[in-house]
């Protein structure tokens, strides 16, 4: 299972400019709450700027990493 840093590490790595806060929410290491700052969300809906964290775990989701709660923005 991923840790919140590795999560955090992964998001700044491949979204452009991103910063990431990771919390691991329950403590149980496959439930995270993350915020994510990009000026690569720029121009795209919320649901798009989601798409995009998303697309960085693939098939984790719902698998090693059960959720993951996103509030994203551009900055």
């Amino acid at each position: 299972m991923p840790t919140a840093d590795e999560i955090k590490q992964r998001i700044e790595a491949a979204i452009p400019g991103a910063t990431a806060e990771v919390e691991d929410w329950t403590g149980g290491g496959d439930h995270f709450r993350a915020v994510v700052v990009s000026p690569a969300f720029k121009g795209k809906t919320r649901i798009q700027q989601h798409q995009m964290v998303y697309a960085v775990f693939g098939d984790e989701i719902g698998g090693p990493i059960h959720a993951l709660s996103l509030k994203t923005q551009e900055s």
